[in-house]
């Protein structure tokens, strides 16, 4: 998987020796609270080097989850994902792959514009690469994040039941580069 910088950040890979942070970031209730269906704290140092290798194994050349740190001292501040966005049950399949970006950081990063410039980077990577549109589901009342998705210039689509088995509010953002026809 590709590293990709922006000004103050870089996401790479995340590697083994991170699971020390990974487990402190994921066994704080207010980290994980709207992430999925069912959100559950993360508990032991075996889980997040499970977590880390499925992190990993995302082989494709636009999605993946990384490790988000600092560009000026490699200090880990949270993860980044852009991959398939799982269908609730009964929801029609067949069409194109709806793909959704996440994020979520420690509380020690908060509130430093983070989330923002790390899901930017890596939607400028996405787009030039092909991408054509993304989409952000996010719980209801998980306004940070919903604030991060307008900030990133994503459109509100609503409430939706689309993913995951549970409301959700949905934002999207489409390659903005122009295409033409031959």
């Amino acid at each position: 998987m590709r590293t990709i910088a922006s000004n103050r950040l870089l996401l790479r890979p995340w590697r083994d020796e991170d699971a020390d942070f990974l487990l402190d970031l994921e066994s704080d209730w207010e980290v994980v609270r709207f992430l999925g269906a069912h959100p559950t704290i993360m508990n032991t140092r075996e889980d997040a080097l499970a977590s880390i290798a499925r992190r990993r194994a995302i082989d494709d050349p636009i999605h993946g989850i990384w490790a988000i740190t600092t560009a000026a001292d490699g200090r880990l501040v949270g993860n980044l994902l852009l991959k398939p966005i799982p269908l609730s049950a009964g929801e029609p399949s067949g069409g194109p792959t709806d793909v959704e970006i996440g994020w979520h950081l420690h509380p020690d990063a908060w509130g430093h514009g983070y989330a923002t410039e790390a899901a930017e980077a890596v939607l400028d990577d996405a787009f030039s690469r092909g991408l054509a549109k993304v989409f952000a589901v996010t719980n209801p009342d998980n306004h940070a994040s919903q604030a991060v998705c307008r900030r990133l210039g994503m459109t509100h689509l609503g409430r939706t039941t689309r993913y995951y088995d549970t409301p959700n509010e949905l934002f999207e953002k489409q390659n903005g580069a122009v295409r033409t026809s031959g």
